[in-house]
């Protein structure tokens, strides 16, 4: 059975025949692994069962001074964290659209990938990816306490915001559906530790309904929806599920009940994550690591769970820890057939 075909098996509510997974790692963390393998490309060992295409967070400009830019003119300084960075600047001082231009959402660097990787990975389950999907996306352009004070000052902007952005999150989707891929991927921040960062009257008013538009237009292809929201968002998953979404991400020990809420929904939402990247990969002893990776691997054995950290893997986690939990996945007796 091809690892495409496990993943299907858990998104569809039935039992796989292993755990199948699919671990992410920044940059730091993946150089560790490089060093370890002596290799330049970790997606090789790691033996992933999601191929990743598309540019997820978008496509970057250097800057110099550890500084980039992005497709929509959002500056990010790296100097810290050298995978995304932070918003410098605001590129939406005022509540409007006015004279400023989205850019091309069929740029061609967006697909560019996508042939040559399901050529090298030909067994793997085929995701798009679209990060910073709406309220992450509008956010950066706008500022975030702006966005929020927009919220309940301006709320007609907020709509037209929202609505462009999807415009052009439907345009790149659709072109992607062009190629054989098996599921499109968004990313979307919308939860903190406890709750909402909007709280859900807001969640529901201005960005649920732009959801069911982007996830409507997957979901009408035959192709799964999978999406990445981080923080304590346990309350949605039921409108997220009519929404049209099949795999919810990352699955946060720290802020939700793994144990309970796997069993809750299997069969109607997988999950993707859950191995503690708050307290477990970078603090635990090695022994901590595989107790914690061979319980959720017991969890997930009976369907709806692909494992992985339950964020890309931070730097300041021993190469001993990342190890610890890719040899026990990789040891599971059916995933070595």
């Amino acid at each position: 059975m091809t690892k495409q075909e496990v993943i299907r098996l858990v998104l569809e509510g039935r039992q796989p025949p292993y755990v199948p997974w699919s671990m992410g790692f920044t940059k730091e963390a993946e150089e560790k692994l490089r060093e370890h393998y002596g290799c330049s490309d970790v997606e090789g060992p790691v033996e992933n069962h999601l191929l990743k295409l598309g540019s997820d967070i978008g496509l970057f400009t250097e800057l110099g001074d550890d500084r980039v830019q992005d497709a929509f003119g959002v500056v990010w300084d790296r100097s810290i964290d050298k995978d995304i960075g932070n918003v410098v600047g605001c590129l939406l001082p005022e509540p409007t659209l006015a004279g400023h231009d989205f850019p091309d959402p069929l740029d061609p660097r967006f697909f560019e990938n996508i042939p040559r990787k399901i050529a090298q990975f030909p067994d793997r389950f085929r995701v798009f990816q679209v990060g910073f999907s709406l309220y992450e996306r509008a956010w950066t352009l706008r500022g975030m306490q702006n966005l929020m004070m927009d919220f309940l000052v301006h709320p007609d902007f907020v709509h037209e915001l929202f609505d462009t952005i999807a415009d052009y999150n439907i345009a790149e989707v659709r072109e992607s559906l062009k190629y054989d891929i098996d599921a499109v991927y968004f990313g979307d921040d919308w939860g903190q530790q406890r709750g909402l960062q909007m709280g859900p009257r807001i969640w529901h008013e201005f960005i649920y309904p732009v959801l069911k538009r982007m996830y409507g237009v997957v979901a009408e292809a035959g192709k799964f929806v999978m999406i990445h929201s981080c923080g304590d968002v346990d309350e949605l998953f039921e409108d997220l599920i009519l929404a049209g979404v099949n795999c919810f991400n990352p699955f946060q020990p720290e802020v939700m009940d793994v144990y309970s809420l796997l069993p809750q929904y299997r069969g109607r939402l997988a999950f993707h994550g859950g191995l503690s990247t708050q307290r477990t990969l970078p603090f635990g002893a090695i022994e901590d690591v595989r107790a914690e990776t061979r319980r959720l691997l017991e969890l997930g054995r009976n369907g709806g769970y692909i494992f992985a950290p339950a964020h890309d893997v931070e730097g300041d986690v021993p190469l001993e820890n990342m190890l610890a939990a890719i040899e026990l996945v990789q040891q599971q007796p059916a995933a070595r057939r």
